[in-house]
């Protein structure tokens, strides 16, 4: 039994094995002979060395498409591996669905569809709630559409926020200033951008205030005008802070409020600001809630059976 390697460095593993492994699924299909695993940013695969000749051609077939239109359905593949493919799929849509050119060629955009209704509730909509578990790209998706935004010029700034909630820990055993106890709050929000705009550029906004990333106590009393601001991990607010973060919109400006209502870590006498905005503000027009479930995943695996199970306890 030989052995072949393929590396896919060129773009982001989830985009051609799809979540949960989706996509690579199919491809197994069309190549029943061989056994194919993925590791990180390699696909490997064992069986004949002439299958396996045919296996390695048709797959870089999938990065190439992958790279021309930024996309890659499970429908595409059969057709983009199969034997007679005339390469007409090759002529399809192009990346219109891409939110942002990220760094080093990474093609971020909506994965699921979930996350697509966030897209375009986002279009139709100045403020959006996204509402679901751990790993469904609520967070991420919403940093790309801000980060698209302001691209396009359609906002002047980026306001990113989180409330400063311990999630079983205690903030003042934390070493250092104000600042350095506050960042690891703030860390992805930082991981989003960093994976969407260089470094460089990325340093550039923070310091002009172009992009701010501040803890939710600091929103008071401002308005925020010609902004796109995102206020992630909401089901830790109480309903005052999210009233208070929600009256901060100004002329010219979207909110996203991100949260999952599972994984609420206030005092358990303490009622979530995010499950409170359900109930009166589900039928406001220009408000629309979106709600992302374990469909929608896209970390490891794994984290979809994690959440199927603590929810079954």
């Amino acid at each position: 039994m030989s052995e072949k390697i393929i590396n896919i460095e060129s773009v982001h593993p989830l985009d051609i094995f799809g979540a949960n492994d989706q996509n690579l699924d199919v491809v197994r299909n069309l190549f029943p002979k061989l056994k194919i695993v993925s590791r990180d940013n390699y696909v490997k695969a064992y069986g004949d060395e002439n299958d396996l000749l045919d296996f390695e051609e048709k797959f870089r077939m999938l990065v190439l498409y992958f790279e021309k239109f930024g996309r890659l359905l499970k429908s595409d593949i059969p057709v983009i591996m199969g034997s007679e493919s005339n390469g007409s799929v090759m002529e399809a849509e192009g990346n219109a669905d891409v939110l942002v050119h990220g760094k080093n060629g990474l093609l971020i955009r909506a994965r699921t569809a979930n996350q697509r209704k966030l897209v375009e509730s986002s279009q139709k909509n100045d403020l959006l709630f996204a509402i679901g578990p751990a790993g469904t790209g609520k967070t991420y998706t919403a940093v790309a559409l801000a980060v698209r935004a302001l691209k396009n010029k359609e906002i002047q700034r980026i306001i990113l926020t989180r409330p400063a909630v311990e999630a079983g820990e205690n903030l003042g055993f934390l070493p250092g200033d104000l600042k350095e106890k506050l960042d690891p709050y703030m860390q992805p929000l930082y991981d989003a951008l960093g994976d969407m705009l260089p470094t460089q550029k990325l340093l550039q906004y923070i310091e002009e205030r172009i992009i701010e990333i501040a803890p939710l106590a600091f929103m008071r009393g401002r308005t925020l005008n010609n902004a796109f601001a995102i206020l992630d991990e909401a089901q830790n607010t109480t309903p005052n802070q999210l009233k208070m973060f929600l009256t901060r919109m100004g002329a010219s400006s979207k909110f996203i409020v991100t949260g999952d209502i599972t994984q609420i870590d206030l005092p358990k006498n303490q009622v979530s600001g995010l499950v409170h905005s359900q109930t009166i503000l589900n039928n406001i027009p220009g408000i629309d809630f979106v709600y992302l479930d374990k469909s929608d995943i896209i970390r490891h695996k794994l984290v979809s059976r994690i959440i199927s199970a603590y929810s079954n306890e």
